[in-house]
């Protein structure tokens, strides 16, 4: 085995693929209907799932600029750490990794539950299910960054024709005589704020995942040029998708009928299909969980594999296989996983994620300014367009959501305060190792 070697053979196509596959779960297929009954207007509707489109869209060019400047295995890591230092750094992906634990052991769980609606003997193993995915992705990780790539364009392939198959199919369908189409919408109750915010809310973390291809630019062939085309053209073709699988629901559904389902999708399934719609949806969430698991294992890999590399956890998790994979890292980010599904605590640490990541985002936008200011003659193959309005803005969107976190469940916040703040007593801990072994 190689220490701390990671090998260049990332696209383009890859950085599309890990987009749209870290970005486009099974939440789509629900989210629609909480939107649809806050705002109970087309227009509105999709004018919303659009500004959350641009909401990414701004996200995205600015990390790009970063990813493009720092081509580093890590992430949001490695910014914050060039920005501000080892300690911010060590906050910034123990909670990044932390976060993507929790979500990788939600994933899995989540399979194991649609798999029971598909095939009820394993109704009662769902843990076991979930464990045996886990392994599955492992097993196709240890094999090299090949096929882990090739996992990864494979199935974010597959979930994106599935998505546009049932919106085609959608579209072909004649609507029943309520249904409102876009142009003829006669649904106008007030706007409110709230409803509003709750709306956005929903679409920002259905969006959630725009950034996924930052973590893979050291194993990128030419990041300057291909970061930004792939991360970019992924993000693209998630509001394309998007955009279009709310219009096909409305052309199938009332606007009505899409605010009162909890499942617009499968509703809109069963319309088509009739009684197998339910199943065919099923199949439809469980593809779209497969693409994000083998995303969130790959990413949560490189996060702990990078911190170890600066002498920030143990110089074992650097070893990196023949195939390009950090092989103990990933193992390690497995296991973490697989505990989180036996104890469940999972759902804890998913009731704090939000105001974990929104804390990880912001400590991006504030790297970028504070590098642009620091070190301008930092070589940028991409810079973002409206600096520094645009992180500018993107900082004022997470501190808004970061608030709105806080008053809606303080709890959590308090939850999510105290993993920040254990931290600390980490980091000086590893980094005192890491400077007794430099001595």
């Amino acid at each position: 085995m190689a220490e701390g070697r990671l090998l260049r053979l990332l696209g383009v196509g890859f950085g599309v693929a890990v987009t749209v596959g870290g970005t486009v779960g099974a939440g789509i297929l629900r989210t629609p209907g909480l939107v649809a009954a806050q705002l109970l207007d087309p227009w509105r509707i999709l004018g919303v799932w659009g500004l959350g489109g641009v909401y990414a869209l701004i996200g995205t060019l600015c990390v790009v600029e970063l990813g493009a400047a720092l081509p580093s295995a890590g992430g949001w890591y490695v910014y914050s750490r060039r920005a501000f230092g080892d300690a911010c750094g060590f906050a910034v992906g123990w909670t990044d990794w932390l976060a993507q634990s929790a979500a990788l052991a939600y994933l899995s769980v989540s399979v194991g539950d649609f798999a029971a609606v598909l095939w009820p003997r394993v109704a009662s193993d769902a843990k076991l299910t979930a464990l045996l995915t886990l392994a599955t992705f492992t097993a196709i990780q240890w094999l090299g960054l090949r096929s882990s790539s090739w996992t990864q364009e494979a199935t974010s392939l597959l979930k994106g024709a599935a998505l546009l198959i049932l919106v085609a199919l959608c579209f072909l369908h004649r609507p029943a005589p309520e249904a409102l189409s876009v142009a003829a919408s006669t649904l106008r109750p007030g706007l409110t704020l709230a409803g509003l915010m709750l709306a956005l809310q929903a679409i920002i973390g259905t969006y959630d995942g725009w950034y996924t291809a930052i973590y893979f630019t050291e194993e990128d062939r030419d990041p300057g040029r291909n970061l930004p085309r792939g991360a970019l053209g992924g993000v693209a073709c998630t509001i394309g998708l998007y955009l279009l699988f709310n219009l096909g629901l409305m052309h199938v559904l009332s606007v009505k009928t899409l605010a009162e389902s909890s499942l617009p999708a499968a509703t809109a399934a069963q319309a088509i299909f009739g009684g197998s719609g339910g199943a065919i949806v099923t199949a439809l969430a469980l593809a779209s969980l497969l693409s994000v698991i083998n995303a969130v294992l790959m990413l949560a890999t490189r996060i702990l594999f990078a911190v170890a590399r600066d002498g920030l956890f143990a110089q074992r998790a650097t070893v990196v296989n023949r195939g390009g994979t950090p092989v103990t890292a990933m193992l390690l980010t497995t296991v973490a996983a697989a505990g989180l599904v036996l104890s469940g605590t999972f759902e804890q640490l998913l009731a704090v994620q939000s105001v974990l990541l929104v804390g990880v985002y912001a400590s991006g936008f504030l790297a970028l300014l504070t590098l642009r200011r620091r070190e301008p003659e930092l070589p940028r193959p991409f810079r973002v367009p409206g600096y520094p309005w645009a992180p500018l803005l993107m900082l004022a969107v997470s501190a808004a959501f970061l608030v709105a976190n806080v008053a809606g469940d303080p709890r959590s916040s308090a939850l999510a305060l105290g993993l920040l703040a254990a931290s600390y007593p980490a980091y000086r801990l590893l980094a005192g190792g890491r400077d007794r072994r430099a001595g």
